[in-house]
C-alpha cells in the first residue's frame, strides 16, 4: 500500500485505492479485462501479463483495493471464501496441526474435517472467548491459528490482540476471518493478526450478485506462497466478478453504517420481547447483555448487522416455531448468505451449519431454535413489521 493511501480515510480508499484512471482513454472506472491470454512480442516478451489465471488487471485492482481497506500490503483474490480458506490450508503439510475457534462457519468446519483431515492435517477446536485456550492447545507441530470474530452463528468474540501475542510468542501465523465485520468495523492486522480472510460475497460486495474471497497480509513470505498457490491451484475469480466486488466496495463504509444502525435497533426490539413467550435469548455484540460487550466496544468500530436469537419451546417445539417464522417472512428472505443490502434470515441447524454433526452443534449451542438474521439496509419499521407478523404465526 502506498504512503498516499496510508494517509487516506476508509471512505476515500473504498472509492480510489487500486483504481487510477485507465491510462489509454482516461476512463474513471477500471476496465473489465475479459481475456484469457495476452499477446507477446516473442517468447518471454510480454508486458507483465501472460495468462489470466496468473495475472489479470481487473483482479489486481480488486486485490489492491481490499488490501488498502484492511491496511495490508498485499491482497490475493479467490473465486470464493472457501477457495481462499482451502488455499491458505494448502500452505500446510501432512502431519501439521491447526488451532481454531470452535464456533465456525459450517463450510470452514467442513473443509477442516472432511477435506484437510484426509490430507493428514489435524485441528483442535477451542473456546474463542478464552484467549489462553489457543496457547494451551498449541503443539510442536502446530503451524497455524484460525479464528472468526464475531463467530458464525453464535456471535462469540475473540480478543484478537491477546491471541496475536500468543501466536507471535510461538512464531505462528494468526488468520482472522473478518467477514462478519468488514474492514470498516474491524481491522485485525492492526491488532496483530498475520492475515485477514473475507468472503467478499458478503459485506464487501454487498449486493448478493457475486461469489468471491480474498486474503490480505503484509507478510512478504506468506504473500509469495499464497500467490504461487493461487496460480497453481487456480481457484481465481473471473474479471467480471472482480469488477462487481470493486463496485460494491465503493459504498461499503456507507452501507456498514446503516447495517449497524438497523442491527442495533432490531436487536433492542428483539431483546424487549425476551421473556414474553417466543424469544428466549438475543445475541448481538451491541447489547449490554452480550457477555463480551466491553470487548466489542474496544475491538470493533460498530456492532454490525448480524443478530442471532433463540426461539423457546411453547405450544409447539422450538424447531417447529422457528420453521414457521422462516416460512412466514415476506420482506425478509429466507436464504443462506449474509451481508447484502437485503435482509436475510436462516436456520443454522438445517441450513448453513447442517454439515456440523448434531452432537457437535448441541455442544456448541447451535440449537434447533436458533435463528440467524442478517439485517439489511431497508427501513427498520418495515423489517420489524415483517418479523412481528411472522412471530404471530409461531405463537
Amino acid at each position: 500500500m502506498s504512503k498516499t493511501h496510508s494517509r487516506q480515510q476508509l471512505e476515500t480508499l473504498a472509492i480510489h485505492a487500486g483504481q487510477p484512471a485507465e491510462p489509454v482513454t482516461g476512463a474513471i472506472t477500471p476496465p473489465v479485462f475479459m481475456t484469457s491470454t495476452y499477446v507477446q512480442d516473442g517468447p518471454g516478451g510480454h508486458k507483465g501479463y501472460e495468462y489470466s489465471r496468473t495475472h489479470n488487471p481487473t483482479r489486481q485492482a480488486l486485490e489492491a483495493n481490499i488490501a488498502a481497506l484492511e491496511g495490508g500490503q498485499f491482497g490475493v483474490a479467490f473465486a470464493s471464501g472457501c477457495a481462499a480458506t482451502t488455499t491458505i490450508l494448502h500452505t500446510l503439510s501432512a502431519g501439521d496441526h491447526v488451532v481454531a475457534g470452535d464456533d465456525l462457519y459450517g463450510g470452514t468446519y467442513r473443509i477442516f474435517e472432511r477435506v484437510m483431515k484426509q490430507l493428514g492435517i489435524s485441528v483442535s477446536y477451542v473456546d474463542p472467548m478464552r484467549p489462553a485456550a489457543f496457547g494451551e492447545a498449541m503443539r510442536p507441530n502446530t503451524k497455524l491459528v484460525w479464528v472468526e470474530t464475531p463467530t458464525n452463528p453464535l456471535l462469540k468474540l475473540c480478543d484478537i490482540a491477546e491471541v496475536a501475542k500468543l501466536c507471535h510468542a510461538a512464531k505462528l501465523p494468526l488468520f482472522v476471518d473478518n467477514t462478519f465485520m468488514s474492514p470498516v468495523l474491524q481491522r485485525p492486522l492492526e491488532l496483530g493478526a498475520t492475515a485477514v480472510v473475507h468472503s467478499t460475497t458478503k459485506y464487501i460486495n454487498g449486493h448478493a450478485d457475486v461469489v468471491g474471497g480474498v486474503v490480505v497480509t503484509s507478510d512478504v513470505a506468506l504473500h509469495e506462497r499464497l500467490r504461487f498457490l493461487q496460480n497453481a491451484i487456480g481457484a481465481v475469480p473471473g474479471p467480471l466478478d472482480c469488477f462487481l466486488v470493486m463496485r460494491g466496495a465503493k459504498t461499503l463504509p456507507l452501507r456498514m453504517g446503516r447495517h449497524c444502525e438497523n442491527g442495533q435497533a432490531m436487536a433492542e426490539w428483539l431483546q424487549a420481547q425476551v421473556g414474553h413467550g417466543l424469544i428466549e435469548r438475543v445475541i448481538y455484540p451491541g447489547l449490554p447483555s452480550h457477555p463480551q460487550y466491553e470487548l466489542a466496544r474496544r475491538q470493533m468500530h460498530g456492532p454490525g448487522g448480524m443478530i442471532s436469537f433463540v426461539v423457546a419451546d411453547g405450544r409447539l417445539p422450538a424447531l417447529e416455531r422457528a420453521v414457521k417464522i422462516l416460512r412466514q417472512v415476506k420482506l425478509i428472505a429466507c436464504a443462506e448468505s449474509l451481508g447484502g443490502v437485503e435482509s436475510l434470515i436462516e436456520h443454522p441447524a438445517s441450513m448453513t451449519h447442517a454439515s456440523i454433526p448434531v452432537d457437535k452443534r448441541a455442544e456448541l449451542g447451535i440449537s434447533d431454535g436458533l435463528i440467524r438474521l442478517s439485517v439489511g439496509i431497508e427501513h427498520i419499521d418495515d423489517l420489524r413489521e415483517d418479523l412481528a407478523q411472522a412471530f404471530a404465526s409461531a405463537e
